[in-house]
């Protein structure tokens, strides 16, 4: 009996070795060659200086080049598709944004499913933005503005980077919870959308902390209120949108993603060297000149982030009607 036992044993032990085999070989293998990171934006935005700040170290960490692919167009759905069907080794690799939680439902016709096709591999960082209005707007704090917003119906223009984009979604929000309206005026990006803002041609506009920082500093716009939970290190006097409207957060968070059927290995070693680059002090100084903060997660924790995100965001874009063909 005791024979059968140690036989049983035995026969269970080499069958789990043999199955792990497979795995720890190609996780001790992996890479064996240059990885792709596919950057659904154009060079020069923050999507793309974030990425090639961290690609040395982790190139080094990997012991193979991070190549960095920038593949813009439709809001990031074309670089993101690109990754979406590519092979599933861990060598094509997708930059991702909360961009991708806003397109899941801005979209109504894509030729992927971002939770479906894309494996969270690390988050990154998280950046939140700031509620800006003209100098010339009668106002100075989130209470007063809603006060003038509500005793001038339909006359407060809200500058946004684009329909449907994030600053555009974090102020349907804020409609949304005051009450108030604001028309979206659509431009390009924060830059032509700033220009207007300092000449007044435009009221408000909910922009990221990199690009209104030196505008704010400069006193060329007026910070009301920044979209964290808490306030920021860089923005010591201004307070949170949540001090005014309990419940309020609009931040903006960005990482790496794989094609769906990435080998669970692969994403793990991934992870693990991502968040050791993430833990040196030197790149999380760099990262906050470029007015974000070190997010470091699992692929459990950062595909949770990315569900609850776009559920959130869906109910906002769906409650305002937005829609992009």
């Amino acid at each position: 009996m005791k024979l059968r036992r140690r036989q049983f044993l035995q026969f269970t032990a080499a069958t789990i070795a043999a199955s792990l085999g497979p795995r720890l070989a190609r996780a001790q293998s992996y890479p064996a060659r240059p990885i792709t990171l596919i950057v659904p934006w154009a060079p020069g935005g923050l999507a793309d200086i974030t990425s090639r700040l961290l690609a040395p170290q982790l190139s080094e960490r990997l012991g193979q080049p991070l190549i960095i692919d920038n593949r813009p167009g439709a809001a990031s759905n074309i670089g993101t598709e690109t990754a979406a069907r590519a092979r599933a080794d861990g060598y094509t690799l997708l930059f991702v944004s909360n961009t991708n939680a806003i397109n899941a439902t801005l979209y109504e016709k894509l030729n992927f499913d971002f939770i479906r096709d894309i494996a969270p591999v690390a988050s990154v960082t998280r950046t939140a933005s700031v509620l800006v209005v003209t100098p010339l707007l009668p106002v100075t704090t989130v209470p007063e503005f809603i006060d003038y917003a509500r005793a001038n119906p339909g006359r407060i223009t809200m500058a946004t980077q684009g329909s449907g984009s994030g600053g555009h979604i974090f102020g349907e929000m804020f409609k949304k919870m005051t009450g108030i309206y604001m028309v979206p005026v659509p431009y390009r990006s924060s830059g032509p959308a700033l220009t207007d803002l300092m000449g007044g041609q435009v009221e408000v506009l909910f922009d990221t902390l990199p690009s209104s920082i030196e505008f704010i500093r400069a006193g060329k716009v007026r910070a009301l209120a920044v979209t964290s939970r808490t306030r920021l290190d860089v923005l010591p006097d201004v307070p949170t949108v949540a001090d005014f409207l309990p419940g309020y957060e609009a931040i903006g968070w960005a990482g790496i993603g794989a094609p769906r059927n990435t080998p669970t290995e692969v994403i793990d070693r991934l992870n693990r060297e991502i968040n050791a680059v993430l833990d040196d002090p030197k790149i999380a100084a760099q990262l906050a000149d470029l007015g974000s903060d070190v997010l470091e997660t699992s692929p459990a924790a950062f595909a949770k982030l990315i569900a609850d995100d776009t559920e959130k965001w869906g109910k906002v874009i769906r409650a305002a009607n937005i829609k992009i063909e």
